[in-house]
């Protein structure tokens, strides 16, 4: 029998209290988190299924492009408002837009139906741990940093393992295989919104603030162009009318956002004013660079596990494991560390050295490289995540006023989700842009070896050997073979006839690396300037409720004096 949540109070919370709320917030989280790890597994299948391997980044994009939008909206609302209503809210929409996702046919309406899903996506991470900052102590937070890493680390364990597993199902009671790893996250978010609502109480004081509508339009309205075309550039063209169309709505779209935030002021949806503080501005800038070599090396590892190495789905998750052991381990000794010391600012250095480093190996990885070489980089990798994860956040929520505490959150996830997408859409991008033309190369360089002519006029290989023949007739390279569209047909593919596709998807993910290692070296450099600010040692719910009781004093005593 569930125990009765403890009744709402201004003060310093108990131990029972805060393991109480917890309980809800990784709920919530774990939905989250497992439908990443699910996704990130099972992208290549959905795609292949739907006919558009070269059009899977619109999944990813479009999902990181709405839970971006909404993100500081998230954190504006709930701290005029409260945060329990606003992160059921989030789980609502965010099931919703799972249910939908099972009903796609093609890719585009996937994309559609992942962007309904980030708007619910945008509060469930950064609501939690703006509700985490409002609750715990920054030195005593590292004690209950535990539980979501429990959280996090189970469901990156189980999602890929599940995603492999339902991706790899031609059809589960009578629904395809791969449909089972939106429609999974119903009876979890069922079971979310009863905990939230059983365990989640905390008293609010509404603040008396105007929503800034105009900043969440003219925010739209400037990353929705730029991330478009960074989405679709290379089909479009840089140069070409919609680009240039692009580039000019975004530009206007910025330009008013930053005119509409400065005229808001404090009233602001990401108030211009937070950015001056070092610590935030340093963070902010810091975040966009990691978030772009999370996503993109994410968003390839995948791929090079199932495409290049021939991994089912269920094989390519556990082959992550590495880079989860390596993430949860970092979190936990940086935090165990600042929980000590109080002090967070090597966390942040160290890891986006371990980042720049670690992708510019992944770099030097090829199609015959051993996957233990590959498992060692990607602890190296998670590592470099462990460490920025949490230190960045805690510096953030440090820093700012306790009244503060939900938009300065939602602007650390803000601007990681803003790096990821432009991550995400530009160096898949660049993937796909270049492993024509590498499998081109490779296929020129294998043609005139015995081996592969030997393949060739093989009668098992008559209908690819003829397909080959008709694209390079046709002056095209490897897309005439359909592998952009459906990669599947590698798996079966004679090994001989396999390599050169695969050296050629090896040779452009390298590209990807390079450019992600490039990326953190400035965010390394970035870093650098991040100061250290000693940690709090009361919690911003007990120190707001403290003020808001002061307040409240005082215009009690400035309404009972003599005019």
């Amino acid at each position: 029998m569930a125990a009765t949540a403890p009744a709402p109070t201004d003060g310093p919370m108990t131990h029972r209290q805060i393991v109480t709320i917890l309980v809800g917030l990784m709920m919530g989280m774990f939905l989250a988190a497992l439908d990443q790890t699910i996704v990130a597994t099972a992208i290549r299948t959905i795609a292949d299924d739907l006919k558009g391997l070269d059009q899977q980044a619109w999944a990813t994009t479009a999902y990181l492009i709405t839970s971006t939008i909404v993100t500081p909206l998230y954190g504006k609302l709930s701290d005029i408002y409260g945060r329990k209503k606003f992160f059921s809210a989030a789980i609502t929409i965010f099931v919703v837009g799972s249910v939908l996702c099972t009903l796609s046919q093609t890719m585009l309406q996937l994309a559609f139906y992942r962007a309904v899903q980030g708007l619910g996506a945008g509060g469930l991470f950064s609501l939690a741990l703006a509700i985490i900052g409002d609750i715990v102590p920054p030195r005593e937070r590292a004690k209950y940093q535990g539980y979501f890493l429990a959280v996090f680390g189970t469901s990156s364990v189980l999602g890929p393992v599940i995603g492999g597993f339902f991706a790899g199902q031609s059809s589960l009671l009578g629904i395809d295989g791969w449909r089972w790893v939106f429609l999974v996250n119903v009876p979890i978010g069922v079971a979310a919104l009863l905990v939230v609502a059983r365990t989640l109480h905390l008293n609010h004081t509404r603040l008396d603030h105007r929503i800034d509508w105009w900043g969440a339009v003219t925010l739209t309205l400037g990353l929705v162009p730029l991330l478009l075309v960074a989405e679709q550039g290379r089909d479009w063209g840089w140069g070409s009318g919609r680009s240039i169309a692009c580039y000019a709505v975004g530009a206007v779209g910025v330009i008013a956002f930053l005119l509409v935030e400065r005229a808001m002021k404090e009233e602001a949806l990401l108030p211009l004013t937070l950015f001056q503080n070092r610590t935030v501005g340093v963070a902010s800038g810091a975040s966009v660079l990691i978030g772009m070599a999370m996503f993109g090396g994410l968003a390839c590892l995948p791929l090079y596990l199932q495409i290049v190495k021939g991994a089912s789905p269920t094989k390519a998750g556990l082959l992550l494991l590495p880079l989860t052991l390596g993430i949860m381990f970092g979190s936990i000794l940086s935090g165990q560390i600042i929980s000590r010391t109080g002090r967070y600012r090597r966390f942040p250095i160290i890891g986006s050295a371990l980042l720049a480093l670690a992708l510019f190996v992944f770099h030097y990885v090829k199609a015959d490289t051993p996957l233990w070489q590959t498992g060692i980089v990607m602890v190296f990798f998670g590592l470099g995540l462990g460490f920025n994860f949490q230190p960045l956040t805690l510096a953030v929520q440090n820093a700012v006023s306790p009244r503060m505490i939900g938009v300065a959150t939602s602007s650390a996830t803000f601007t990681r989700q803003i790096g990821g997408t432009l991550g995400t859409a530009v160096f898949l991008s660049i993937l796909f842009s270049t492993v024509g033309d590498k499998i081109a190369t490779a296929l020129q360089q294998a043609a005139p070896t015995p081996a592969f002519q030997a393949a060739l006029k093989d009668p098992a290989n008559a209908a690819f050997a003829k397909q080959l023949q008709a694209a390079q007739a046709a002056g095209g390279n490897a897309s005439g073979t359909g592998v952009l569209k459906d990669s599947s047909f590698l798996n079966d593919l004679d090994p001989r006839l396999a390599k050169p596709f695969l050296e050629g998807f090896s040779s452009a993910m390298d590209t990807v690396f390079l450019a992600g290692g490039a990326v953190m070296v400035v965010g390394f450099l970035v870093m650098l300037l991040l100061p250290h600010v000693e940690l709090r040692g009361g919690s911003a719910y007990s120190e707001r409720g403290a003020a808001d009781k002061a307040d409240k004093a005082a215009a009690d005593a400035a309404a009972g004096s003599p005019a």
